[in-house]
């Protein structure tokens, strides 16, 4: 065996990690890979995002920072083939290396188109393009709301058109339509436009809402085929307008949108019509309907003149209506006599009848009514007594009979209580036995074991305790001195003694603990 050495210098784990890190970021301190992603599950809780690259033959952990993955300028998915820029370092956890990403893009246009097309596809499912959500746009708006940047040509072009075709009141909501921020920013104004309130004082609440942008690049639009963008022009309750671009480009906003605008000049000319030629229109259709109005007036006449023509004569007219009149007065007259005659028929039975009610009739009913109330007295209270007596019987024969069944009710409640009780008494006598039972063994078997715990077993056993006069027990025979007055505790009782002689060596045995004599002391004189 050999035990010579090695002059190599000994590293901890982690000095050959930090070792291996600075190796590994010196050599590869800025790199540009090409790769397609892998397991992307979207932002940690910390904001950061870890995936990995891959291509036909190897994989690379990725890792973008929270700071980072803010500014770019899309959202990873998987099966996307990117170029991402950064650094190579190591993780000493696991043991390997990964790319921290600064910078990432889409390999090439096709990429882009076909994340485009999947979010697309995906997005059509759900039902978010249906030509049945889309609204038509009011015929001529009051407010109208434009979402787009305030320092850009768009709208300016926009309030110039709506200026020259028709002058409306416009709310502008300053977004950002490029860049990191702004598909958020576009989809907050879509929401902010909704949540103004329709009986708001202060600010007016849109008719229409007209999403700007000039034209660029794909990457440069691709703020407007965000998810967030889509999904907030869906849930607009105001009609929307999507003006992006020139009239080749498209994005998913405006698959969404109720209209989509080839440009943002021509979304003005189609949300207003042109004040002149409506006010032209108007005056054809005046034009038209007093030339109407005129006609039919004309019309009305002719026709009155050849009914007056075809009318007949006056005292011919009156012919028909005269004797109709003739016969209804001679109607009203046998009307009249018959009325008459069932009156006085009426009349005269009412007089018989208010000759019964004068006060004479009406006195001699009253004293027939006394009198027969007078007869009938005599027997009154003897018949109200009896009725009295016999329901206070029955109710006293009720009272007896719910007195017996209450008395009967609690003798059987007062037996059962005592049979409940006695019961409770056996099993009450039964657990006091068993529980003194228990108490006295439990008594015994510590008393035993006090018993073999004590010194005094110990004593029984030959040994002796022994004790100086202040009764402190004796641990050593160095610590005894000739003449020394001294006691020593046996089984059965104590002795004193005086301490003699020389020392011997003797071997230290456990003390037990001191206790008071039990019997007489004895002079039994010295033992060394």
């Amino acid at each position: 065996m050999n035990d010579a050495v090695s002059n190599t210098p000994e590293l901890s784990v982690s000095e050959l990690a930090g070792a291996l890190k600075r190796t590994v970021e010196d050599a590869f301190g800025n790199v540009r890979i090409r790769g397609e992603i892998s397991g992307y599950r979207g932002p940690h809780g910390s904001g950061h995002v870890y995936f990995s690259l891959k291509d036909q033959n190897a994989r690379i952990d990725a890792v973008i920072w929270k700071g980072v993955f803010s500014r770019i300028k899309f959202r990873p998915e998987d099966g996307l083939e990117v170029i991402a820029t950064g650094r190579i370092s190591t993780f000493p956890g696991k043991s390997s290396y990964q790319i921290i990403i600064e910078q990432m893009e889409p390999a090439g246009v096709g990429a882009l188109m076909a994340l485009l097309e999947e979010r697309r596809r995906k997005l059509q499912t759900e039902g978010v393009f249906d030509a049945a959500r889309k609204r038509p746009l009011p015929y001529l708006p009051e407010v109208i709301g434009i979402v787009t940047s305030p320092t850009g040509a768009v709208i300016r072009d926009m309030i110039h058109r709506l200026s020259d075709r028709f002058p409306r009141e416009v709310l502008v909501w300053p977004v950002r339509v490029q860049g990191e921020g702004s598909a958020a920013e576009v989809a907050a104004a879509i929401r902010g436009f909704n949540a103004i309130a329709v009986d708001d004082d202060n600010l007016p609440r849109p008719d229409v809402i007209v999403v700007a942008r000039g034209g660029g690049s794909l990457e440069d639009l691709w703020g407007f085929n965000e998810e967030i963008v889509v999904r907030a022009a869906a849930e607009s309750a105001i009609p929307l307008v999507s003006a992006i671009g020139h009239e080749t480009d498209w994005t998913l906003l405006d698959l969404v949108a109720d209209l989509r605008a080839p440009t943002p000049t021509a979304a003005a000319e189609m949300i207003v019509p042109v004040r002149a030629d409506l006010i032209a229109e108007i005056r054809s259709h005046a034009a038209r309907l007093t030339g109407a109005v005129m006609r039919g007036q004309e019309r009305r006449r002719r026709d009155f003149s050849n009914l007056v023509r075809a009318l007949p004569s006056a005292e011919r007219a009156l012919e028909g209506p005269r004797q109709r009149l003739d016969r209804a007065s001679i109607r009203q007259e046998a009307a009249m006599r018959a009325l008459l005659d069932r009156r006085t028929l009426a009349l005269g039975r009412l007089a018989h009848r208010l000759g019964a009610q004068t006060p004479a009739a009406q006195l001699a009913g009253v004293k027939a009514k006394l009198a027969g109330l007078a007869a009938r007295l005599p027997g009154l209270k003897e018949r109200r007594l009896k009725a009295g007596q016999q329901e206070l019987q029955q109710i006293s024969q009720r009272l007896m009979r719910a007195i017996q069944a209450r008395v009967t009710l609690e003798k059987r409640d007062t037996e059962r209580r005592k049979s409940d009780l006695s019961q409770i008494g056996k099993r009450l006598s039964q657990e006091i036995s068993n529980r003194l039972g228990r108490e006295k063994q439990t008594f015994v078997a510590r008393a035993k074991l006090l018993n073999s715990l004590g010194y005094r077993s110990v004593l029984a056993r030959g040994y002796a305790v022994v004790r100086d006069e202040n009764n402190a027990v004796m641990r050593a025979a160095a610590a005894v001195s000739s003449g020394q007055g001294l006691s020593i505790e046996f089984s059965d009782g104590r002795i004193n003694a005086v301490a003699g002689g020389e020392k011997a060596p003797t071997t230290a045995l456990p003390q037990p603990r001191p206790s008071k004599p039990k019997g007489p002391a004895i002079d039994q004189g010295s033992l060394f």
